[in-house]
């Protein structure tokens, strides 16, 4: 069941997200109901999102392939206990990830 989980930031500011049913069967309200409050800060909801993009970074920049760029994307569900989890797509966590790398230039080359 989908509804609305209400997080509190660091500095008291209110944050309403569309939330998912948790695995420890917290009840998200319906959406007339107003939302269900969220037992943690809204920073503190993304904190093991954060870790996990840190070390997925840390994998990629770290190897041999040394891209220019890393782009990560996570898809996110927030619940109530919980907070922020991976969302998982078909049937795993779904995790984009995108690596690119520059042409070299040349001296003397624009």
């Amino acid at each position: 069941m989908d509804g609305l989980v209400q997080f509190r930031t660091e500095e008291g500011a209110l944050v309403v997200v569309e939330g998912v049913q948790d695995v420890t069967g917290a009840r998200l309200v319906a959406r007339g109901d107003g939302p269900a409050q969220a037992s943690r800060t809204f920073e503190g909801a993304l904190s093991g999102v954060r870790a996990a993009a840190e070390s997925a970074l840390r994998v990629f920049r770290d190897g041999t392939l040394q891209p220019d760029t890393v782009e990560l994307e996570f898809g996110v569900k927030m619940t109530a206990e919980t907070g922020a989890v991976i969302a998982k797509g078909a049937v795993e966590g779904h995790l984009l990830v995108r690596l690119s790398w520059q042409p070299e230039q040349t001296p003397g080359r624009a």
